[in-house]
């Protein structure tokens, strides 16, 4: 997949089929839409083409809400591009670019920019300054500027019955389970590993800090989970606590991994962790030796989870 930063620096003479959207999540309704997509351009020998804004425009356009994404910019990429997605073009979505007409966005973007043969979008999508631009207009643009518009009709988006706000909720909630069936896929948390206080170490549960450097990424609530991750190829289990660590006093919150049979340093590294499960809430012990007996019962739990038909692993 090739990743194109801005429209303006689009240069593929190819026609493209079309679509248009933030993608937070890349959900199942969105890989409806990605798989359309892209058999449809095959079909036609045209690019698959995916249109997207950084930051959210959201971020932008109502400043005073804090709004945090399922994805960092990185994940989406890899996941769009594992959907067989052609060109991702990321735009700076920005005051200036929310003023654009709809005649403007259409003709000298879509049209003159992509060499657009389709455009695929939801029937409530709606762009252009103040949202100007309905479904009905966009056809009226088809007609005159010669590319077709397929509409995603309601039933089919909420057929799925899942939207990325209902995703980030559920997230909050913690049910990790669930968010997973509507990802079709682990949520995942990537970040850097950064050295911690080194107390796992003395009881037999040494971890992994991890620093997630994008602050809009959404994280799961405090609680112990069941986790794994791909480490030089292989796929490591493990579990992984969110939280302050009240046992020992904490002060900041940490996100902490412990890897079952894996005894590498990866200071430094940047690692990608897909939660499984919630397995239970934080809490705070009268003992590092409770604290480590816990431990015990906690990686036998994920043990359990892994040997269980649960998860395909």
């Amino acid at each position: 997949m090739k990743i194109v930063t801005h429209i303006e620096n689009y240069q593929e003479q190819t026609p493209s089929i079309l679509t248009i959207g933030t993608f937070d999540g890349v959900h199942l309704g969105h890989q409806k839409i990605i798989a359309n997509l892209v058999q449809q351009a095959k079909e036609k020998k045209h690019l698959a083409v995916v249109l997207t804004f950084f930051p959210h425009p959201r971020m932008v356009l109502q400043k005073d809400i804090d709004i945090k994404l399922i994805d960092t910019l990185e994940e989406k990429q890899k996941i769009l591009a594992s959907l067989g997605v052609d060109v991702l073009v990321i735009h700076p979505f920005s005051k200036e670019f929310s003023r654009l007409t709809s005649l403007e966005f259409i003709r000298d973007l879509l049209v003159n920019t992509f060499k657009i043969s389709k455009v695929i979008i939801g029937y409530d999508h709606r762009f252009g300054r103040n949202r100007e631009a309905s479904i009905k207009d966009v056809h009226q643009y088809g007609a005159t500027y010669g590319f077709e518009v397929e509409e995603i009709p309601a039933q089919e988006i909420s057929s799925v019955n899942v939207s990325s706000t209902k995703i980030r909720n559920t997230l909050t909630e913690g049910d990790l389970k669930k968010v997973n069936t509507f990802l079709n896929r682990p949520y995942q948390l990537s970040g850097i590993v950064t050295p911690g206080a080194g107390l796992g170490r003395t009881i037999d549960f040494p971890t992994a800090n991890i620093k997630i450097l994008e602050s809009y990424k959404l994280c799961p609530p405090n609680g112990v989970y069941c986790v794994q991750s791909t480490i030089n190829n292989k796929l490591i289990q493990g579990m992984m606590n969110i939280g302050m660590r009240p046992t020992v006093n904490g002060k900041t919150k940490t996100i902490e991994v412990h890897f079952f049979e894996f005894s590498q340093t990866l200071y430094e590294q940047s690692l990608t962790i897909e939660i499984l499960d919630k397995i239970r809430e934080e809490q705070k012990f009268d003992s590092l030796d409770e604290l480590q007996k816990q431990l015990e019962k906690d990686k036998k739990t994920c043990l359990q989870l892994f040997d269980s038909e649960s998860f395909d692993h």
